[in-house]
């Protein structure tokens, strides 16, 4: 009987070490992008594009769904930040007009936050059409009210605004929170009681940098100067919780 004899398997040929990409000159392996950009995509000459970097400002901000800052802006078209300010003065100027162009229905106003294109006050009727008629989610009288007396008194109680209204405000200073058009900003170091101020959603809304843009109203909201005094009885006479006061300010009967 023979013997079969198998031969050795074959060893593999040892894997050869990796060898390390070839670096640039700055460092970098070749054909590996820089960290400035990103998901590895270069980044975008917008000089190339049509309309150059006034247009690609354009598209960015037309899409944008809330204020946009200069220096996102920049980041986006990859722009230093005064150029890009100066681009968007410029945009800003055209819309309105100013070099006896076409005045456009819509404007570019730097807010708070940042830049955004909002539809031109002029057109507002037109625009109330489309956006207003049937929309539930409208600030009522009594919330547009207690907004104002928060405005132009912050930072205000709630006891003392009540007192400006004649109501209960309660259920108003909730949808107004909500909404993040006031926020809690401190408590009166006498009384305890929250006080209430507006916020930067509150300008961006408005279509305002500050609260000194906020137009005179004293003759339009009686009572608006008497404040100090309310808030004074409001220390005095209301519990330290924060509940508006029990019963309403006295009034002239005729």
């Amino acid at each position: 009987m023979s013997t079969v004899t198998s031969e050795p398997a074959e060893l593999p040929e040892p894997a050869e070490p990796a060898v390390p990409p070839e670096l640039s000159e700055g460092g970098e392996p070749s054909g590996v992008r820089g960290s400035d950009n990103a998901a590895g995509e270069g980044e975008i000459d917008v000089a190339g594009l049509p309309g150059g970097a006034p247009a690609a400002l354009e598209a960015v901000l037309m899409v944008a769904d809330a204020p946009v800052s200069v220096e996102r802006l920049a980041t986006i078209v990859a722009l230093p930040v005064a150029d890009v300010v100066t681009h968007l003065r410029a945009l800003a100027a055209e819309y309105r007009g100013d070099d006896g162009g076409r005045p456009r229905g819509f404007e570019l106003r730097e807010g708070a936050q940042g830049w955004r294109i909002y539809s031109a006050p002029a057109h507002a009727d037109v625009v109330a059409r489309l956006v207003l008629e049937g929309q539930s989610a409208r600030l009522s009288q009594a919330a547009l009210e207690t907004l104002a007396v928060i405005a132009y008194r912050q930072p205000v109680t709630r006891g003392q605004v009540s007192a400006v209204r004649g109501v209960n405000v309660d259920g108003v200073v909730r949808t107004l929170l909500a909404r993040g058009l006031v926020a809690e900003v401190g408590q009166d170091p006498l009384s305890g009681a929250v006080l209430f101020g507006t916020t930067g959603e509150f300008l961006d809304k408005m279509g305002w940098t500050s609260l000194d843009e906020l137009p005179p109203i004293a003759p339009h909201l009686p009572g608006i100067d008497a404040l100090d005094d309310i808030g004074r009885r409001d220390r005095v006479t209301r519990p330290t919780d924060g509940n508006p006061p029990t019963s309403t300010p006295e009034r002239m009967h005729p």
